[in-house]
């Protein structure tokens, strides 16, 4: 809608929802952020970090909140405003004026629209770098505090490693993985044929991916050839290092799968995704269901708003916290709904996609039956 097509009540009505919405936002923001620097602010510390790193790190973490708090914030300052001026008979007064209920909206409605564009944008650019960021940071600062009290090779260490590449027939397994020398330690790496039959196993006291020179290294370590027909070893040379310009396996990607779904990017999802897909494995259920949520979550921003505005213009005339104290019970059975969903795609009763739009399904058929009772 053009700025000259904006009366006066448009006017009146964009102002008055965007002083409350970037009030909400301030708020809701600077409680995440209180939640956040009580959870890291003491490890930070314990590791290090300086003041200028506290901050620094504080305002890499709020982009990943936006995507998170749009909708809340969005249905807080809907209801509050549009109860205020249901309260003041404003609304009552622009339809006696032969307004529509409608046309009234529109500014309303607009703002979802765009609102629905920055949540997509958020959530496919924004939040995936805050979330990586600020992961490194934590552990950067985790492995300084840790090398000033053990070994390099033990700093940010992971335990039994293990990763299955169907599609280059090679299996992977490390007694441990240091995250700060980004080296793998006791590393075996075993390669098939087409009917999973070993042909080939290289087993070295350290490997690490060298992307300079284009594949894996192993230090200290035997190569094994094996006859697939008869599982018998044909050959075994030892060497002191080696290059594998074939095995191109993402370390990071073998550090992922047993991080939680609500810790990790748009984009790491993305990964798991397609590496369980691969694998037909369902422990890849949980990610496509946050996966497609995050999608999902586009469209929240409109389904709030339908929600929002019958709520806050039917009823008696109340003091505008009244609606805003609705929103909590609104949120509770969203996150019902979101629970049953994920409950059910985990048993594999229902898909993901399916999972991550049930709760939004739920609320949109909510926002109709409110409307149809508006009319």
């Amino acid at each position: 809608m053009p700025c000259a097509a904006l009366n006066t009540f448009d006017r009146h009505l964009v102002r008055e929802w965007l002083s409350i919405l970037l009030l909400v936002l301030a708020l809701v923001c600077g409680l995440l952020l209180v939640q956040v620097m009580y959870d890291d602010f003491r490890d930070l510390r314990e590791a290090g970090a300086h003041f200028s790193d506290l901050a620094k790190y504080s305002l890499i973490a709020i982009p990943g909140f936006l995507a998170v708090t749009l909708p809340i914030v969005l249905l807080l300052s809907t209801l509050y405003v549009l109860s205020k001026l249901h309260k003041a008979n404003e609304l009552t007064a622009m339809r006696v004026a032969g307004v529509s209920f409608t046309r009234m909206m529109a500014p309303i409605w607009l703002g979802g629209l765009l609102c629905c564009g920055l949540s997509w944008w958020l959530n496919a650019s924004v939040v995936p770098w805050s979330v990586e960021k600020t992961r490194q940071m934590k552990e950067r600062f985790e492995f300084t505090r840790q090398a000033q009290r053990t070994a390099p090779d033990r700093v940010g260490t992971v335990y039994e490693v293990g990763f299955d590449n169907p599609d280059g027939r090679r299996m992977w397994f490390f007694n441990r993985y240091s995250r700060f020398t980004q080296k793998a330690y006791g590393a075996y790496v075993t390669e098939m044929d087409v009917r999973r039959r070993e042909v080939l196993r290289v087993a070295a006291a350290e490997a690490w991916y060298d992307a300079g020179r284009g594949g894996w290294v192993f230090a200290n370590g035997r190569e094994m050839a094996f006859d697939p027909q008869k599982g018998e070893n044909v050959s075994s040379v030892p060497f002191e290092e080696r290059l594998y310009p074939r095995f191109k396996e993402d370390p990071e990607l073998m550090l992922l799968i047993d991080r939680r779904p609500i810790d990790l990017s748009f984009t790491e999802l993305r990964e798991l995704i397609d590496y369980f897909a691969r694998e037909n494995n369902p422990k890849g259920v949980a990610y496509a269901v946050r996966y497609y949520g995050l999608i999902a979550d586009v469209l929240g921003p409109l389904i709030v708003i339908a929600i929002a505005i019958p709520f806050a213009v039917t009823g008696v005339r109340v003091n505008p916290a009244v609606g805003v104290s609705k929103s909590i019970g609104l949120f509770f059975l969203y996150f019902v709904f979101k629970s049953l969903a994920e409950s059910l795609a985990t048993k594999q009763l229902i898909d993901p996609m399916l999972a991550a739009w049930l709760p939004d399904m739920g609320m949109a058929a909510l926002a109709a039956l409110l409307f149809m009772r508006l009319r």
